[in-house]
């Protein structure tokens, strides 16, 4: 049904010249949990790290790196896309002069993690398809090449990369490109038929393969009924489409350990030319325990348990010392450095990330937050109510203590930190607590409010960031829509009204104004921000409000609907990592809510 002819792809033609970075709003996002990987818009997947979310990447041209897996139609074409209900099973699409080709790509769902099994399924929908493809994979960001290259008894290619083993079934009719000096692909064009498919299965394990072949079918279906499993039936909502999207990104970023990583990359930069680039790769507790709220605001469905499971398990072991954020497995992030690559344009390649050396007070408030949601539908255990109690004996431990904030800037006492603090206390409260413990907790909110409003309060009666720091800050929406005090309160009012007048533009909230400049002159808008602010709408009765400010932030996106963590709001495009779960999350919680 398929031919193939490798010598249609020019033999030197390096896949850097082929395949130049896109916009990011041009990336689809393929995750099993255990790891995810970037394609592009000519089916050029130019990301993926294995066997890990933090481990080192195989394919990393985006940041300039080496390694890239593609399936490009030949000739002229237009491209588009789109997710399969409930799933992150993509399907590059592209209407080229003689027909109709879709790609259906996924990782095979849920993910095993030692083992990533990329499928593409070629799709002839109209017309003959001819496509080039190309595998050229390069593990520890391009420094180790395929190596050990040859086709097995049934006409599979087999290798290494690295200290990884590789394996590539239906790609046998390819050609091997380069040798010890030159880098090494497999290379082919494959040609098929009016309404024929091929299928490609890509394996890379740090165990051995399994000897038994992989069955293309076998593993569709088997992704296909697990994420229909893994999707809840999400309730009232006033974006249901996108509200099940956003639930799938999360369910796809977080780990069988119940760890959620806060975006599948690392170094994408959220301002040309600044220095402001991160690598995400890591769960952060604060950003896992907003999934957790978002999707309680719902049901307690099963990212709810996930979130509970893992800070409760880091609050049981580090108490006081909690990090901000861990590897998915519960260790430690590594020191920040550079890996020495061009990196994405206008940014430099980053790994590690110094959150490592920080303390975030406001974690420890959002945790208590977590719990309390959980606890409202009754999914708090006894050891988890142990952790319950080491986040509050943190608290009280540390509450007059600078922390780096919400932020991760300089420590200070932020107003934010000590408010979300106080947050969490009133709630958990009410959802659990015995008798004693709530008074006790009741009363310790109360102190940490009584001593923000001492040094955090400005003339005008809004909340400051910090009693050295007059400004407003988009972050301080939160403590209010998370009940640290009523939201009819003067100073609550008077802080929506200030983020709205100083930081809103053109329907989105920037952070804070980091100088005399204009905000967007600094920074892009903060997506996450744009959906506090239609929930603090939201909270104090002004339904058109919210909806419109929920309505533009979810435009906030490219075709494939994933959210980045900043907005240019000029030039509308997509700034930072991608995904970024937080703002996932807080645009499910939006549609909920706003419901």
């Amino acid at each position: 049904m398929a031919s193939t002819d490798p010598a249609d792809l020019d033999p030197e033609m390096d896949p850097v010249e082929m395949f130049p970075p896109h916009v990011l709003r041009e990336y689809a996002l393929l995750a099993d949990g255990e790891r995810g990987a970037l394609v592009g818009p000519r089916g050029d997947v130019v990301w993926m790290c294995a066997p890990r979310w933090d481990s080192e990447g195989v394919f990393s041209l985006l940041i300039g790196g080496c390694g890239a897996y593609a399936i490009t139609p030949a000739g002229r074409f237009v491209w588009g896309g789109y997710y399969e209900q409930g799933s992150l099973i993509w399907r590059s699409r592209w209407i080229t002069e003689t027909g109709i080709i879709e790609c259906r790509e996924a990782l095979a769902f849920p993910g095993d993690p030692h083992r990533v099994i990329l499928l593409r399924r070629i799709i002839a929908v109209q017309g003959t398809a001819r496509v080039h493809i190309v595998l050229e994979p390069a593990a520890e960001f391009g420094r180790q090449r395929l190596r050990e290259l040859h086709r097995d008894d049934d006409g599979r290619w087999v290798g290494r990369i690295g200290g990884l083993r590789l394996r590539w079934t239906g790609g046998g009719a390819a050609d091997v490109h380069g040798d010890d000096q030159r880098a090494r692909s497999l290379r082919a064009t494959l040609t098929l038929p009016d309404a024929a498919h091929h299928d490609l299965i890509l394996e890379i394990s740090s165990n051995t393969l399994d000897p038994e072949p992989p069955d293309a079918d076998r593993l569709w279906k088997g992704t296909e009924t697990a994420w229909r499993e893994a999707m809840p039936n999400l309730g009232a909502n006033i974006a249901t489409r996108d509200a099940r999207h956003s639930y799938a990104v999360l369910r796809g970023l977080t780990s069988s350990g119940g760890g959620m990583v806060a975006a599948a990359t690392m170094s994408l930069p959220e301002r040309a030319a600044e220095g402001r680039n991160y690598d995400y790769r890591y769960v952060w507790i604060r950003d896992q325990c907003y999934a957790g709220q978002a999707v309680a605001a719902d049901a307690p469905h099963p990212l709810l348990d996930d979130a509970v499971r893992f800070v409760s398990e880091r609050l049981l072991a580090d108490g006081p010392n909690l990090k901000p954020a861990y590897t998915v497995t519960g260790g430690p992030v590594p020191d920040q450095r550079s890996l020495d690559l061009p990196g994405y344009p206008g940014g430099h390649d980053i790994i590690g990330n110094h959150v490592n050396a920080q303390f975030q007070l406001d974690a420890l408030g959002e945790a208590l937050l977590l719990f309390a949601a959980a606890g409202r539908h009754d999914h708090l255990s006894a050891e988890h109510y142990k952790a319950v109690v080491a986040a509050v004996a943190a608290i009280e431990a540390r509450w007059r203590e600078p922390d780096a904030g919400i932020w991760e800037l300089d420590n200070r006492r932020w107003a934010h930190s000590r408010l979300i603090c106080a947050a969490g206390l009133r709630a958990m409260a009410t959802a659990g607590a015995s008798t004693t413990d709530a008074a006790e907790w009741s009363g310790l909110a109360d102190t940490i409010v009584a001593d923000a409003a001492s040094d955090c309060v400005h003339p005008t009666g809004r909340w400051q960031r910090a009693s050295d720091d007059p400004r407003v800050d988009a972050a301080l929406l939160l403590p209010t829509i998370r009940g640290a005090l009523p939201a009819t309160d003067p100073r609550s009012v008077a802080t929506i009204a200030a983020v709205r007048a100083e930081l809103g533009e053109d329907g989105y909230v920037y952070r804070f104004r980091q100088d005399a400049r204009p905000p967007a002159a600094a920074e892009g808008a903060f997506t996450l921000c744009g959906f506090l602010m239609a929930l603090s709408e939201h909270q104090q009765g002004d339904a058109l409000a919210a909806r419109t400010w929920f309505e533009r932030n979810r435009a906030a996106c490219g075709p494939p609907g994933l959210f980045s963590e900043e907005y240019d709001v000029t030039q509308r495009q997509l700034r930072g990592n991608l995904p970024q779960a937080f703002v996932h999350a807080l645009m499910l919680e939006a549609a909920v809510r706003l419901s």
